[in-house]
């Protein structure tokens, strides 16, 4: 009998390597890493995986960027979705008037930087908030460098623009009718933990996961903690 399957979806300028240690742990399911290449919509990145994923039914676990799309393609296809597992990410679009103003300036002038002077040196300024404090110059902090570096400025902007013009996922929310783990790492900056407590009480019967000292890259920052749950989550009996 074929192991289920498990798939990732990494986020913003990430890939595999974010998952490494999910994967390795994890093997009590088939699990399959998506990359987004060039797409440049969370819809066209969701439809994507839908169309590689063989398996009729699968559980899907998103991080940061790639939670957006998770809940994307919980709208497209729910009914290929045995469990949903959202790591460190949000539900909200781009925020009207002067914040959605000042997030674009912000993403608009990170790939000025990248484009003058490189992935490296970009993702060292803007890496800085995503890990704990304690992490930063550390080999760890040098391994998500590392990822960064593996992609290139039109990757980028390509993801820049899916995320500009990110859907609003409230709505995807409330019809969720499967197992739904939410995890947020306690200190993390970027997808802080009050808006996955938003999602908790908008999702019923969600769990919420809380990985103390850790910031926005749990799976790295906490592999064994971030394992642990999601085993625990694909314990959970499917809704059918």
């Amino acid at each position: 009998m074929n192991a289920p399957v498990l798939v990732f979806l990494p986020g913003l300028l990430c890939d595999e390597a974010v998952w490494n240690a999910q994967c390795r742990d994890l093997t009590q399911v088939r699990c399959e890493v998506a990359s987004f290449g060039l797409l440049s919509s969370i819809t066209a990145m969701a439809q994507q995986v839908l169309a590689h994923t063989k398996a009729p039914r699968f559980s899907l676990a998103g991080h940061s960027m790639g939670g957006r799309v998770a809940l994307e393609m919980m709208r497209l296809a729910p009914h290929r979705i045995e469990r949903l597992a959202l790591l460190d990410t949000g539900m909200d679009p781009l925020a009207p008037g002067e914040a959605g103003a000042v997030e674009r300036a912000q993403r608009m002038a990170l790939l000025k930087l990248a484009q003058q002077e490189g992935m490296r040196a970009m993702g060292r300024q803007w890496a800085q908030g995503m890990v704990h404090p304690s992490r930063r110059n550390t080999p760890l902090f040098d391994a998500v460098l590392d990822m960064i570096g593996r992609k290139t400025p039109a990757i980028f902007e390509a993801q820049i623009e899916a995320l500009l013009a990110r859907p609003d996922a409230r709505p995807v929310l409330k019809d969720v009718d499967c197992p739904v783990l939410l995890l947020c790492g306690r200190q993390d900056a970027w997808s802080p933990l009050w808006r996955h407590e938003q999602m908790h009480e908008l999702i019923p019967g969600s769990r919420l996961a809380v990985v103390e000292e850790a910031g926005h890259m749990t799976t790295m920052e906490a592999p064994a903690r971030v394992s642990l749950a999601l085993a625990a989550w694909l314990l959970q009996a499917p809704v059918h």
